[in-house]
């Protein structure tokens, strides 16, 4: 079986000839583990700091699913930080941020843990300088003489929160603007926007994972699997960020999120 044969990343060395040293890497398409990222700091206008956390949860195929508390907590303090607790495949960046006071200090630190299958892997975040990043500007995608020649999308999302029925879809709509950046001969990229379950009790089936923005605009039909409070998000990326892989940057895309509460029964689809 697939899952078992191929289970981990795994670089194995075959010698060919005896001279000759060939690698070959395995997938690993279930059964592994996800380690927490932390992706450094920023600083807001009235002084305080968000701490940037992303994860990569090693399967190709498995998502997972750990629910906030004693095996996905933040330490000291609230465990409960905002953390997802439903974790898509492969390496997710700058997927969430902690905002700590002005005064949190060089020194201190926030601990995030998750433990898979009873294996535990923890991330200690500082605001120790060498952290400090800047998700709001990049030369990617714009002018290497510029510093600031390519922002994120500025982007809204309405509702941002709602109330369905199960059996019934939640339709939301998206709409960015952007600076244009970055171009190919001149002409736009142009603007996608992924969605994917936050957190949440069951399964959530979106009309259109990943899509481009038309005119600016998006619109998107989520349904549920179970009654539930859940979280879904949307990564909104000019074609040069979180989406398109280029995962040594930290702009320019931009995270939005919406609540959505599904009570039992149904509306017939209405």
């Amino acid at each position: 079986m697939r899952s078992l044969i191929a289970t981990t990343t795994l670089m194995l060395l075959l010698m060919s000839g005896g001279t000759r040293a060939q690698v070959q890497q395995l997938r690993h398409w279930s059964g592994q583990g996800l380690a927490p990222v932390y992706e450094g700091f920023d600083i807001n206008d009235d002084g305080t700091f968000n701490m940037w956390f992303g994860y990569m949860n090693r399967n190709f195929e498995e998502e997972l699913e750990v629910p906030a508390g004693a095996d996905n907590k933040f330490e000291p303090g609230a465990a409960d930080r905002g953390q997802p607790t439903h974790f898509d495949t492969r390496r997710h960046k700058d997927v969430f941020r902690v905002v700590v006071p002005k005064d949190f200090g060089e020194t201190n630190k926030l601990v995030w843990t998750v433990t898979i299958r009873g294996k535990s892997e923890s991330i200690a975040g500082t605001l120790n300088r060498v952290w400090q990043i800047d998700r709001n500007r990049t030369t990617r995608g714009g002018n290497s003489q510029s510093i600031d020649s390519n922002h994120p999308p500025v982007v809204t999302v309405q509702p941002t929160s709602l109330s369905v029925a199960q059996g019934a879809a939640a339709k939301i709509a998206i709409s960015a603007t952007d600076d244009g950046l970055p171009a190919r001969r001149g002409v736009p990229l142009g603007m996608t926007v992924e969605w994917e379950k936050y957190r949440g009790p069951g399964e959530v089936t979106f009309s259109q994972i990943k899509q481009p923005l038309k005119d600016g605009k998006a619109d998107v039909a989520a349904s549920f699997g179970a009654p539930g409070s859940y979280v879904l998000m949307a990564v909104v990326d000019d074609g040069s960020g979180e989406s398109a892989g280029n995962f040594g940057y930290h702009c320019c895309w931009t995270n939005v999120q919406v609540t959505v509460n599904v009570t039992g029964g149904s509306t017939g689809g209405r």
